[in-house]
C-alpha cells in the first residue's frame, strides 16, 4: 500500500470473467486493490478491494480511478469499432496518473497482419503501450478453452472454416493465476511477453472429440468455406467487423496462427496447464 494508503494495484474488468479472477486471487494474497469498473455496485465484494467507477473512455474518471496506483491489469475493452482507440486513451490517462507497470492482457501472436483481425487491435494496443514510457508486460493469451464448448451448435457440430489447424486453447484460471503472479512481482516480468497456451495443440476434430467424450454425446466438427461462414452467420444482423471477427478467429486456426504450446503457464504459476478435458469436467461439475 502506497504512503496515501492508495491501493497500489488497480484491476480493470472486474465484473468479467477474467478480471474478476484476477481480482479474486490478488484479495486471497491479501494485496490492496481498486476495481475499476463501469458498473461499481456490479464489482465483486473483496477484502481489501475498492470498486471506482472508470470506463476506458472517460479520462477523468480513469484520472481519479488510478490516482496512487503503481501497477495496472489492464484488459481489453468489450469488442467494438473504435476499440483502439479507446486503448490509446486509457493508456494515455495511466501514464498522466503516474502508473509505472502496465500489465495487458493481449493476443496470441498479435501482428499489423495477423489473419485474426482483432488481434490486430491488440499490436497497435501494444506498439502504443510500448512508447507510453510505462513499463509494461502482455500476456497474449490463446483463445479461451473456457469458450469452446460455446462453438458447439445446438446439432451438435463445430462449424468454421479452420481446416486441420490447431490452437493452443487456455483456461482463464490458467491466465489469472499468471497475471496474479506477475501483478505481485511486476518487476521481475517488466519488458516480457508471454505468450499463455494450454498443454497442447488442438484441431477442431481434436476438440469436438474430447468434448464428446467429456459431454458424453455425439459432437463433431464440420469445415466450411468462408464463403458459407459468413453466410452461416449473415442472419446475425451483427455489423461486418464482427462477422470479420468471427470468422477470421477460425481462419486465424486454418493458418496456423494460433498453434505452438508455451511453457508460460507452469513457469509464471508452478503448475501445469490446464487440458481441453479438464476445463470441461470442471465447468460441468
Amino acid at each position: 500500500m502506497t504512503e496515501s494508503n492508495e491501493p497500489m494495484v488497480v484491476v480493470t474488468g472486474a465484473t468479467g470473467r477474467l478480471g474478476g479472477r484476477v481480482a479474486r486471487r490478488l484479495a486471497e494474497r491479501g494485496v490492496a486493490q481498486k476495481l475499476l469498473v463501469r458498473s461499481p455496485e456490479r464489482a465483486p465484494e473483496l477484502p481489501g478491494a475498492t470498486p471506482v467507477r472508470g470506463g476506458y473512455g472517460d479520462r477523468d474518471a480513469v484520472l481519479r480511478g488510478l490516482s496512487g496506483a503503481k501497477i495496472l491489469f489492464m484488459v481489453s475493452a468489450s469488442e467494438s469499432v473504435d476499440r483502439v482507440s479507446q486503448h490509446r486513451a486509457f493508456v494515455d490517462a495511466a501514464a498522466e496518473a503516474g502508473v509505472e507497470h502496465l500489465v495487458y492482457v493481449s493476443f496470441f501472436g498479435a501482428a499489423p497482419d495477423a489473419v485474426f483481425t482483432l488481434a490486430r487491435d491488440h499490436f497497435h494496443t501494444e506498439e502504443h503501450i510500448r512508447t507510453s514510457g510505462v513499463a509494461y508486460t502482455f500476456l497474449r493469451d490463446n483463445i479461451y478453452a473456457d469458450f469452446v464448448p460455446a462453438l458447439v451448435g445446438e446439432d451438435g457440430v463445430i462449424r468454421g472454416p479452420a481446416g486441420q489447424g490447431r490452437a493452443a486453447f487456455v483456461a482463464q484460471d490458467d491466465i489469472a493465476d499468471a497475471a496474479a503472479a506477475i501483478l505481485t512481482r511486476p518487476a521481475d516480468h517488466a519488458g516480457s511477453t508471454y505468450d499463455l497456451t494450454g498443454p497442447q495443440s488442438l484441431s477442431l476434430d481434436e476438440a469436438a472429440a474430447i468434448l464428446s467424450e467429456v459431454e458424453g454425446r455425439t459432437i463433431s466438427y464440420q469445415p466450411e468455406t468462408v464463403e458459407e461462414a459468413y453466410a452461416s452467420r449473415a442472419s446475425y444482423g451483427a455489423p461486418q467487423w464482427q462477422l470479420d471477427a468471427w470468422v477470421s478467429t477460425y481462419t486465424a486456426i486454418a493458418a496456423g496462427q494460433l498453434d505452438g504450446v508455451s511453457d508460460a503457464v507452469p513457469r509464471l504459476t508452478g503448475h501445469p496447464a490446464t487440458s481441453l478435458a479438464d476445463i470441461v469436467r470442471a465447468t460441468r461439475g
